[in-house]
């Protein structure tokens, strides 16, 4: 939602519940510069995802095309969430 990074979207690899932070796809991407392993390799820079903190973050609405805020309704015993902007469910 802020910084170098709005507005981009990506598919969510990974989830941090103790420490709050998600790791997206193609967000918060950084240069790592890794040693040679072997003798006569060259070393090199690898680009790597680094976890965002889940605050800065929205799920996208594919019927919306856009970061919406979510709801949650029951139907039935289940909890379903839901698009708040399009009523749409997830």
């Amino acid at each position: 939602m802020s910084g170098k990074n709005r507005g981009k979207t990506g598919a969510v690899l990974k989830i941090d519940n103790v420490g709050g932070r998600i790791l997206v796809e193609g967000i918060n991407l950084y240069k790592k510069h890794s040693r040679p392993k072997r003798q006569g390799e060259k070393g090199e820079t690898v680009i790597v995802p680094r976890p965002v903190n889940w605050a800065k973050v929205m799920p996208y609405c594919a019927s919306c095309g856009r970061g919406v805020r979510i709801g949650i309704r029951t139907e039935g015993d289940k909890k379903i969430r839901y698009c708040r902007r399009c009523k749409a469910s997830f």
